[in-house]
C-alpha cells in the first residue's frame, strides 16, 4: 500500500469544502430563452458547459473513488467525501436547469447518452485508472481558473439572468474549494507520472472545447439561426471566448502552470470575491448573495449595474 500522507507543499491556506444541498435558485422559472446579455453564442456557452456537467460530475466521482481504499490519511478521505458531495448535488443542480433546455428542444438526452458512451464505456475501458483520475484532475484545474474568471470579473456575466447566474456563482466557488482533491490522489496515492499528468491535460484540452463547440452548434440550429446567422454569432462568438483580455486569453498562463513539475493547485489562493461570497451566502439566498457579490465587483470595477 502506497504511502499516502497529505501534506502537499502548498503556499496558500485551502478553505473548507462545504457540501451545500437544498438550495433554491429559482430554475423553474421564466427564464429568457438568451439569459447572459441578450446574446445567444454567451448564453449557449454557458448552456453547453451545463448539458456536460451530470455525466461529467459522476465520472469525476468514480476516478477519484478508484482510489479510495489505498487512502490512509482521515483528512483526504474526508475532503474525497465532502467533494463527492459537492460534485453530486452540481449534477442535480444541472439536470434541473438542462430540463428547461430539453423543453426548448435541445436533444440533452442524446447529449447525455454521447457522454456516457465516451466516458465510460470507451475512456475508462481502454484507459488506466491512473489516466482517468489524470482526466479528472485536468479537468479540474480548467473549470477551478474558469470558475475564478466567472466570480471575479463582473463583465463575464453583466446582463445575465439573476438566477442562471447564481448557479453558476456558487458552482464556480464550490469548484475552488475542491480544487485540489483530485490532484492530491493523482499525485500522492496514485503515484501518476508527469508523462501521465500532461498526456491526460493534452487529452481535456482538446477534448473539453470540441464538444462545448459542438453542443453550441446544435442548440444554435435548434434556436433557428440561418447559416449565414449562425456565422456571424460564431465569428462574434469565438473573439469574445479568444481576443486578447477576453474570457480565455487571461488564463492562459494559470493553465500552462499545470505542466510544471512543481505545480499544486494551492500555489494560488481563492480569488478575493470567495470570502464575501461565503459571509452572504451565511445569511440570505444564493440568488441574493450571487446579486450583492456582483454588484459589490462592478462598482469597484467601474461597470453599470
Amino acid at each position: 500500500m502506497p504511502s499516502n500522507v497529505h501534506a502537499p507543499a502548498t503556499e496558500h491556506q485551502a478553505p473548507t469544502i462545504v457540501p451545500r444541498d437544498k438550495l433554491d435558485f429559482g430554475l423553474e422559472g421564466d427564464i429568457p430563452r438568451f439569459w447572459l446579455d441578450n446574446d445567444p453564442f454567451k448564453t449557449r456557452f454557458f448552456d453547453a458547459l451545463s448539458t456536460l456537467f451530470p455525466v461529467g460530475e459522476r465520472f469525476f466521482i468514480t476516478c477519484v473513488r478508484d482510489f479510495r481504499d489505498q487512502i490512509t490519511d482521515p483528512k483526504l478521505l474526508q475532503e474525497i467525501k465532502d467533494f463527492t458531495r459537492q460534485e453530486a448535488q452540481h449534477g442535480i443542480l444541472h439536470t434541473q436547469y438542462n430540463n428547461r433546455l430539453q423543453a426548448q428542444g435541445v436533444r440533452v438526452d442524446r447529449i447525455l447518452a454521447g457522454q456516457e458512451r465516451r466516458l465510460f464505456q470507451i475512456i475508462r475501458k481502454i484507459a488506466s485508472r491512473r489516466f482517468t483520475l489524470g482526466i479528472t484532475a485536468a479537468a479540474e484545474h480548467i473549470t477551478a481558473i474558469m470558475a475564478d474568471t466567472f466570480v471575479q470579473r463582473a463583465e463575464v456575466m453583466q446582463g445575465a439572468d439573476e438566477r442562471v447566474r447564481a448557479l453558476y456563482v456558487w458552482h464556480a466557488m464550490e469548484e475552488m474549494e475542491h480544487k485540489a482533491v483530485a490532484f492530491d490522489v493523482l499525485v500522492d496515492v496514485a503515484k501518476a507520472s508527469y508523462l501521465t499528468r500532461a498526456g491526460a491535460m493534452l487529452m481535456v484540452t482538446v477534448l473539453f472545447p470540441f464538444h462545448t463547440f459542438k453542443i453550441m452548434s446544435h442548440m444554435l440550429q435548434v434556436d433557428g439561426f440561418s447559416r449565414w446567422a449562425r456565422t456571424r454569432i460564431w465569428a462574434k462568438g469565438l473573439w469574445w471566448l479568444y481576443k486578447p483580455g477576453g474570457l480565455f486569453a487571461p488564463l492562459a498562463g494559470r493553465y500552462f502552470e499545470y505542466l510544471k513539475p512543481g505545480f499544486h493547485p494551492w500555489k494560488h489562493p481563492v480569488v478575493a470575491s470567495y470570502e464575501p461570497w461565503l459571509a452572504l451566502m451565511a445569511r440570505t439566498t444564493p440568488v441574493d448573495a450571487s446579486n450583492q457579490l456582483m454588484a459589490r465587483l462592478s462598482a469597484e470595477q467601474g461597470l453599470p449595474q
